[in-house]
């Protein structure tokens, strides 16, 4: 009956909860999720120059990526993504490698309608544009075709150009206050489990209930047993001499009266 009582309550949450909703319950254990961001409409994105096709919503106080069919947003120094741009956030475990590409002053560059002293003519896009063509446009170099992002007459930066800044974008993210202290956070989380563990591969010796816990008997070295063979030898020795010196007097006793007996007179 419980099993049942419980299986039907499971079955109830299945169906009343929805399942990206479950699933955040979950992954929010131990880690916290950021704070929720409200969109009256899907939101529009851009695609960033110099990139390997990361788009942005521009219009938000936050920063929200679009990369590889997924949805990304930095929160206190750790990183969430999802499949839907309003729910669904799981804890990722590192920095996305699309970040060091993204430049830090683009939200400069984009108000501005102006990238690095071009002419920035950026496109925005609707959510489901982008949901059905990402792929097909990361794979023929939709963007470079159209004329380098939208910026009038930029040359790309080369391959070591690229690299260098990449190099120098993530020195400055590991600078970053947030981020330090979520490195610490991770360091004490991952001492900590070590120390659980070792302390679970540890052997437990389990006693009897009421017994009380018998002390190591301590084994002395052979040197003091050796030692100690003679004493006992002599203690024994001492032991058995006064028994034969009795046994010698007792018999001399007896020898007189057999004597006298012999030495009688008939009367």
């Amino acid at each position: 009956m419980k099993k049942l009582f419980f299986g039907t309550i499971l079955l109830a949450l299945a169906i009343v909860v929805p399942i990206p909703t479950m699933a955040e319950v979950n992954i929010g254990i131990g880690i916290s999720l950021p704070p929720p961001i409200v969109f009256q409409a899907p939101p529009e994105v851009i695609v960033l120059p110099d990139t390997n096709y990361v788009y942005v919503v521009p219009y938000i106080d936050v920063d929200m990526f679009f990369w590889y069919g997924w949805w990304w947003r930095p929160w206190e120094g750790r990183w969430y993504r999802s499949r839907y741009y309003n729910r669904g956030w799981a804890y990722y475990n590192n920095v996305p490698s699309f970040y060091f590409d993204v430049d830090p002053g683009w939200r400069g560059y984009y108000r501005d309608h102006n990238w690095h002293g071009h002419r920035w003519n950026y496109e925005r896009i609707p959510d489901h544009q982008i949901q059905q063509n990402w792929k097909s446009w990361q794979n023929n170099r939709h963007w470079e075709r159209r004329g380098t992002w939208g910026v009038q007459s930029y040359q790309p930066r080369s391959y070591q150009q690229r690299q260098e800044l990449r190099y120098q974008r993530q020195e400055q993210y590991q600078q970053r206050p947030e981020v330090q202290r979520h490195q610490q956070q991770r360091q004490d989380q991952q001492r900590e489990y070590q120390q659980r563990e070792y302390q679970q591969r540890q052997p437990r010796v389990r006693q009897p209930h009421g017994q009380q816990q018998r002390q190591p008997q301590v084994q002395q070295p052979k040197q003091q047993q050796q030692q100690r063979q003679p004493q006992i030898q002599r203690q024994q020795q001492q032991r058995r001499q006064p028994q034969v010196q009795q046994s010698q007097h007792s018999q001399p006793q007896g020898k007189p009266e057999k004597e006298g007996r012999g030495n009688r007179k008939p009367q």
